[in-house]
């Protein structure tokens, strides 16, 4: 990521129709520097730019709002990780990979354009136009074939990307993420009043047993969060990943140069009992959207999942006109906290061409149980009957 000057990257971010903080410069940057998404975790990053030729003025189709175009401005860039496992995507691809292995063939390494552990949706192809967009694909499947990866995968894309793959032919692929929406509440009890009796007597019964058990929370913003308190959110963190008999997938270093380089996108809620500290959450925030990320806790008190990771972001949410907060990747149980089910897509490229057609065969099939999966929930809302 050192290879691009980050103003040029970011400002080509705030181009975009969905951009997020995890495709900021210097978060890519921080995954890579602090060794948490390099080779030797599986994460080989390439970044692949366009950039403009020189295009006499009088050539040039510019928009109203837009500056003439110099030659070697950014026009694109995609993050390309080569990898050789599918580690930390949220985008499952084991069964490809073994029914190529079951064949005699490669499936790794492969490259994705996501943002490594973070399956949050927004832009992945960074470009000033469609037509940038649609180069920066040709070239992506150009270096594919190159360097002889089985496949291209664009994780977690927005609408603009989506369509842009679409019309390079690429498979779309789907998958359910759960957002809630806030409708300018004044306080939680509002948005409670939005929810069916049922809904609302199972959290404020949850509420109550956190608060019952001493359990206090107090939230800490942008550079209000020190050094300490990124060390016990850190401790919280990789405690929560050991008791899952796994590593995690950050160490503190990175959240070290969060704390430097991006502290107004951190929320940290830190919960305490009898005076100690004892679980916390973590939240990203920017442009009024909060993305849950992360928690951990060093006691097991009932109920303080729900209360660390949904209750308090909602609440602060709320308190500060925060207009979305979305769940993070899978769990059903978030409905029933009034996190409505979304469509995410991703898109793929395999460069087999009978693999290539019974992929799309598996996504069309997959496709119509997405959908009806989305119907069976939306028949299980938890908000009242209008």
């Amino acid at each position: 990521m050192r290879d691009i000057l980050a103003q040029d990257w970011d400002d080509l971010l705030a181009q975009q129709t969905e951009p997020t903080p995890f495709m900021r410069h210097a978060y890519l940057l921080a995954m890579e520097e602090s060794g948490s998404a390099t080779p030797d975790t599986g994460w080989q990053l390439q970044v692949l730019t366009l950039r403009h030729g020189d295009i006499p003025d009088t050539e040039q189709t510019v928009e109203p709002a837009q500056q003439p175009r110099k030659a070697g401005q950014l026009a694109g860039a995609m993050v390309l990780y080569i990898k050789p496992h599918s580690y930390g995507e949220y985008v499952f691809d084991w069964a490809w990979a073994d029914a190529y292995q079951r064949h005699g063939l490669n499936y790794y390494p492969k490259a994705v354009t996501a943002v490594p552990f973070t399956p949050v949706p927004g832009t992945r192809l960074l470009a000033d136009s469609d037509v940038s967009r649609a180069a920066l694909l040709e070239a992506a499947v150009a270096v594919a074939k190159q360097e002889a990866w089985s496949s291209l995968h664009v994780l977690f894309l927005s609408a603009s990307d989506k369509q842009a793959t679409e019309s390079a032919g690429w498979l779309s692929r789907h998958t359910v993420q759960f957002h809630w929406h806030n409708k300018s509440f004044q306080d939680f009890d509002q948005f409670l009043q939005t929810l069916n009796q049922e809904k609302r007597k199972k959290i404020k019964q949850e509420r109550r047993k956190v608060n019952d058990a001493g359990v206090r929370f107090h939230a800490l913003a942008g550079e209000n969060i020190q050094s300490a308190d990124w060390d016990f959110f850190y401790k919280c963190y990789a405690q929560t990943y050991f008791e899952h008999g796994n590593a995690p997938y950050l160490n503190r270093d990175f959240f070290q140069r969060m704390q430097h380089n991006m502290p107004h996108n951190w929320v940290l809620f830190i919960a305490e009992k009898d005076g100690q500290r004892m679980a916390c959450s973590l939240i990203g925030v920017d442009n009024k959207v909060a993305y849950g990320r992360y928690w951990g806790a060093l006691e097991r008190v009932d109920c303080l999942h729900f209360e660390a990771c949904y209750y308090q972001p909602i609440e602060w949410c709320i308190q500060n006109g925060i207009e979305r907060f979305e769940g993070g990747a899978q769990g059903e149980h978030k409905m029933a906290r009034a996190l409505m089910p979304i469509k995410a897509s991703s898109a793929h490229w395999l460069a087999h061409p009978s693999f290539a057609d019974a992929v799309e065969k598996y996504l069309e099939r997959e496709g119509h149980g997405i959908e009806a999966y989305l119907e069976n929930l939306e028949a299980r809302s938890p908000l009242k009957e209008k």
